[in-house]
């Protein structure tokens, strides 16, 4: 995630589709990995998925503990801290923006739980990166389909690419959470927090590091 100002939980133009199309269970990722073992590499996209999760419920719940002090009433909306960013590693992920350690701490201890505890739509956060590649995708794919299929006319074309690009920021949002949901993402419950500290990525940025580890 390089983790839109305002996600409100609404309906959408896939709401007709069954999202919940298994239930995360505490113990399938664990299954997974001890019956396909023999994979090279599985156990670090496994781990990278549930990092992925956990970093984006952190967002989430220190934007919530922002807002708390901002907010003069209640309000149903989720709103997102634009400030904070995020990326994730199998050993842990980097946390981007001011944040006191202590809240961190919180957060991320909080986070995991309420993830394990049902609160599943706080594993998909709209400025994940999974959202931007799938709409880079999605528009390519449209654009080049409408290349070949329409005439090879100035007109026709604009036209079609004009269509193809709006298509494509229409429904790229709610594929990206699809995608966030069943491919990049996993609730982490294997997942155990070992410490936070202070450090600098592999690009000399400033961040936090959550690290964590495996847990059966």
């Amino acid at each position: 995630m390089n983790t839109s100002a305002s996600v409100q939980g609404g309906s959408s133009i896939f709401d007709f589709f069954n999202f919940e199309l298994t239930t995360p269970q505490p113990t399938q990722d664990a299954d997974l990995l001890r019956n396909l073992s023999f994979i090279p590499g599985l156990k670090e996209i496994i781990m990278l998925r549930q990092v992925h999760a956990l970093e984006h419920a952190t967002v989430w719940v220190l934007s919530e503990s922002k807002n708390a002090h901002t907010l003069t009433r209640p309000t149903s909306i989720q709103v997102d801290n634009e400030l904070l960013g995020g990326l994730s590693t199998e050993q842990g992920f980097y946390l981007y923006g001011e944040v006191n350690i202590s809240d961190l701490r919180r957060a991320v201890t909080l986070g995991l739980h309420r993830l394990t505890s049902g609160e599943w739509d706080l594993a998909v956060h709209p400025r994940c990166g999974t959202n931007l590649s799938v709409a880079m995708l999605l528009t390519a794919g449209l654009a080049m389909g409408v290349y070949f299929l329409l005439p090879f006319r100035p007109i026709e074309q604009l036209i079609g690419l004009g269509v193809a690009a709006t298509t494509a920021a229409e429904i790229s949002p709610d594929l990206g959470s699809m995608a966030q949901r069943y491919l990049t993402t996993a609730i982490p419950f294997n997942l155990a927090i070992e410490n936070i500290t202070r450090t600098h990525d592999v690009w000399g940025r400033e961040a936090h590091f959550v690290k964590v580890n495996w847990q059966e």
